[in-house]
């Protein structure tokens, strides 16, 4: 029968169980195309970020499977078709590829390297993790050689862009892990943005961190910014404007300019979940032997954002500290 006509896992069945090389089967493995018909998709963590990422991919026409800590987070998803599994370990053995998007690295090792429940547990030989979150850089090494060992390939995968690049399918995804087989999940990531390899194993989560180190500081500026245009007596949604299609325009003034002045605080990346990133670049700053102070004051301020209690609000809510710190409070936008 022609290669086109074989079915996905009746071929990968007589490559894997044949007497042909390793380094063969897998070049053959990764020839199969993705597509709806042969592939099926587990995902773990259906949050402010995975819950939009999964349904762009049920929307494209494949089965998911999916996993949540808390399942009531998880409905949306089952309303328009995914299947809901009790554990990572229960959607790895239903699944050819598994994407995870949790909250941090602990949370990464639990679901993918737990001996019991984890997802590798339960992957069949071939299958394929991609972990989304912002994670050590060692940890996605650390998968990776676990995966290879199991004959499975594990790609490091974080993402940018925050819950508007995720509902709109515009994300910057940065890959880390074989080449070949990031190319071969194109047909994923296409749904959900632009994927950029960055090399091996742990790049895409150096990549993301030098990433989260960008955005700390322009955030900053961008807070600041709003201050001084206040104090000085100007309308700071007519300076947001007027700053915007010069050299001060960017993403972050894009996403959250408005948002601030509307005191819309929600999350669209959870400040704990910067404080965790951020704490990650610290420490590999350590690592490399760097210093870098714009970093380690973004740092100070998330944290003080944090021990206000504000941990679930979203990252915009950094003008609160500069509130604080300068006793003034910006007016509302009407």
């Amino acid at each position: 029968m022609p290669l086109p006509f074989l079915h996905f896992r009746t071929l990968y069945h007589r490559i894997s169980h044949s007497n042909t090389p390793l380094s063969v089967r897998k070049l053959m493995a990764a020839a199969v195309p993705i597509s709806p018909s042969n592939t099926r998709l587990g995902w773990i963590g259906t949050g402010v970020m995975g819950q939009s990422m999964c349904a762009h991919l049920i929307r494209a026409g494949y089965t998911l499977t999916v996993f949540n800590r808390t399942p009531s987070k998880a409905q949306p998803l089952l309303d328009i078709g995914a299947n809901l599994a009790a554990s990572p370990h229960d959607v790895a053995s239903q699944s050819d590829v598994v994407f995870t998007i949790v909250g941090y690295p602990s949370d990464v090792r639990s679901v993918l390297l737990d001996p019991n429940s984890g997802a590798l547990a339960g992957l069949k030989s071939g299958g394929i993790l991609v972990d989304m979150t912002t994670s050590d850089p060692s940890l996605a090494v650390e998968i990776s050689a676990a995966a290879s060992s199991k004959n499975c390939h594990s790609i490091d995968a974080p993402v940018s862009g925050g819950d508007r690049g995720a509902k709109n399918g515009t994300l910057a995804i940065f890959a880390g892990g074989d080449e070949s087989i990031v190319k071969k999940l194109e047909p994923l990531f296409t749904p959900l943005g632009k994927v950029n390899y960055m090399g091996s194993s742990g790049k895409g989560q150096y990549a993301k961190l030098a990433n989260q180190i960008t955005i700390a500081s322009t955030m900053v500026g961008l807070i600041e910014g709003m201050i001084y245009a206040h104090k000085a007596g100007l309308d700071v949604g007519l300076y947001l404007d007027a700053i915007s299609t010069g050299a001060a325009g960017t993403k972050s003034l894009d996403l959250y300019g408005k948002r601030i002045l509307k005191r819309d605080f929600a999350a669209g990346f959870y400040v704990n979940h910067f404080v965790k990133d951020l704490g990650i670049c610290l420490k590999e700053c350590e690592k490399l032997g760097i210093a870098l102070p714009g970093l380690a004051l973004a740092q100070q301020l998330y944290v003080s954002l944090k021990a206000h209690g504000e941990g679930d609000l979203g990252t915009q809510a950094l003008i609160l500290v500069l509130e604080r710190l300068n006793n003034v409070s910006l007016p509302p936008l009407v």
